[in-house]
């Protein structure tokens, strides 16, 4: 059987990324330029200046991943482009930049949802096994999707207000930590002791997740304590939270893996690199005896090799967009 190569492009919020992946599972070669430097001065992802950067940046890192795999845009079968969801200004410079290649080299254009990339980077991890049960946990998303099959989605259940890496950097901020704080509040975790108590939130039969009232009961305690003239404890403050935080997550994926008798379990999204909530799943795949797969640091944060990941299984299950396909911010996962 022929080998089939994908050229994915990733340019959702603030990184560029290009990546070749050969049969859904090889990446053959991958190159990000961050902005991470940039925005942290602002204390967050500034939406005009990181589609400036994609401007300045997409034809480079093209280039440089082709001269890295030693390819040509000819020996591609096709291109894999994120659509949304995202910051629009930063999806349509990918999106541009795909559907010109699509063009001009007459290759299919696949149109990827975010969330599905992040899904599939546990495909170049090992074969994906199913039904499985896919752990979404990012800065924009928090659901548990369910999948008898590839490239079929069905969601059991999602945050009714902020995702859970929103929540992470907001509490972040409270502390006093620069941006991203979500992998600085999981360090400074490790330090600490669960000394304040905070609410777990929606602790009902559902399979959603709510935490802006987490996010408040953190606001809302270190408010109290200034005003009481206490100096807040960071590395306890930071641990008290991870632990209802992760807490609120592996509840509810008990749940699934026990009504829906799941057996394989992916952790997918930017906040699968949390040390804490790795630790946990590991533990509950120990002790429901299911089987866990999570993807290496370097496939959680957003990058195009997951992209290209999903876009061969995309390509396969028939999915092309012509050149009217245009950017989305906002998409349910379908």
């Amino acid at each position: 059987m022929k080998d089939t190569y994908i050229l994915g492009i990733e340019s959702s919020c603030d990184e560029t990324s290009v990546s070749i992946v050969k049969n859904g599972t090889e990446e053959i070669a991958t190159v990000i330029s961050s902005q991470i430097d940039i925005h942290k001065d602002y204390g967050g992802v500034v939406p005009e200046i990181a589609s400036r950067q994609h401007v300045k940046n997409v034809t480079m890192v093209l280039e440089e991943c082709m001269s890295k795999a030693n390819m040509k845009i000819e020996d591609v079968d096709a291109i894999a482009i994120t659509y949304g969801p995202g910051l629009i200004g930063s999806l349509l410079i990918g999106l541009e930049t795909a559907k010109t290649l699509a063009f001009v080299y007459n290759k299919p254009l696949i149109p990827v949802h975010h969330i599905a990339g992040h899904i599939y980077a546990n495909s170049l991890v090992k074969e994906m096994q199913f039904p499985l049960l896919a752990v979404v946990v990012s800065g924009g998303h928090t659901e548990l999707i369910e999948m008898p099959k590839h490239y079929q989605f069905d969601k059991l259940g999602g945050t009714l207000d902020d995702a859970i890496g929103e929540c992470y950097d907001k509490v972040a901020r409270v502390i006093g930590l620069e941006y991203p704080g979500g992998p600085k509040i999981d360090k400074l975790a490790k330090q600490g002791k669960p000394t304040y108590q905070l609410p777990v939130p929606l602790k009902d039969d559902s399979y959603n997740f709510s935490f802006s009232g987490l996010k408040s009961a953190v606001i809302n305690l270190a408010h109290n304590e200034e005003q009481r003239g206490n100096k807040i404890r960071e590395a306890d403050l930071a641990t008290s939270f991870q632990t209802v935080a992760v807490e609120a997550i592996v509840s509810k994926v008990r749940k699934a893996i026990i009504n829906k008798n799941i057996k394989y379990v992916i952790l997918a999204g930017g906040v699968a690199a949390n040390q804490g909530l790795r630790e946990a799943m590991t533990n509950l795949a120990n002790e429901l005896k299911v089987e866990l797969t999570i993807p290496p640091m370097k496939y959680c944060t957003d990058n195009a090799t997951m992209i290209a990941a999903a876009g061969y299984y995309a390509y396969l299950d028939g999915r092309r967009a012509d050149l009217t396909l245009n950017s989305k911010s906002q998409d349910e996962l379908k």
